[in-house]
């Protein structure tokens, strides 16, 4: 690992308040790594059979679709629904990553707009965040299969701006992996890595993300107090 030091993270637009923060859903929003490794190790047994499921291989793809991990791998698609039953038999144990809930709702607060853009199925990842009582924080929740492509393509970041009327030099994605960083810079977003998340930080740190943050609260300094409730309120004066 590397000894250099950590890019600090101020408001990452300069002159341009954010007014929206997309946010991956696993490893940044909710820890969900060890109920993932279960499920796909289900998922092997009972479609490949016998032998050691590649579980650490699998988790070298955080971010993408799960249809597009197990072709990359060369394993099965009929692998996908096993891995889906055992991963809603297993919700009860993902649980939000510690401090986002109140996170969350200070980002309201200041009158930012909120998405999830995963590579979690649309229908997944609602039921989770539903689950978790998350779900009603959000402007808007929206799943890998439900653009014609998937992160890295920018095509997620380009439906969230566009259902929330928000311009991208006014949003910032924070993701944990490369296709992240890649997502948000084919879309013309700020890319904030988050170092808490399931990616290697050198990995990630690689990828040039234009913020670096070392704490879920860090995302709190991409939106400061006041920031988008007076781009709002300026608005409505218009």
């Amino acid at each position: 690992m590397s000894d250099e030091p950590i890019p600090a993270g101020p408001p990452p637009v300069a002159g341009r308040p954010v007014r929206a923060v997309l946010l991956d859903l696993d490893g940044v929003l909710v820890d969900s790594i060890a109920v993932a490794r279960e499920a796909f190790a289900h998922a092997y047994a009972e479609v490949v059979g016998a032998g050691a499921a590649p579980v650490d291989e699998y988790c070298r793809y955080p971010g993408h679709h799960l249809p597009e991990v197990l072709r990359m791998m060369g394993l099965p698609a009929a692998m996908a629904e096993p891995f889906v039953r055992e991963s809603h038999r297993l919700a009860h144990r993902v649980s939000p990553v510690p401090g986002v809930p109140s996170i969350l709702d200070a980002l309201r607060r200041r009158g930012a707009r909120l998405a999830v853009v995963t590579g979690r199925s649309g229908v997944r990842a609602r039921t989770l965040l539903a689950g978790l009582g998350l779900l009603g924080g959000f402007d808007q929740v929206i799943g890998a299969d439900e653009v014609a492509r998937p992160k890295p393509a920018p095509d997620i970041v380009l439906r969230a701006l566009s259902l929330l009327r928000v311009d991208p030099a006014e949003a910032v994605l924070v993701g944990d992996a490369v296709s992240d960083i890649a997502s948000a810079r084919g879309a013309g977003v700020t890319a904030a890595a988050a170092l808490w998340g399931e990616s290697d930080r050198d990995t990630l740190l690689a990828a040039e993300p234009d913020v670096v943050l070392t704490s879920p609260v860090d995302i709190l300094g991409l939106c400061p107090a006041g920031t988008a409730d007076d781009t709002r309120a300026d608005a409505h004066r218009r």
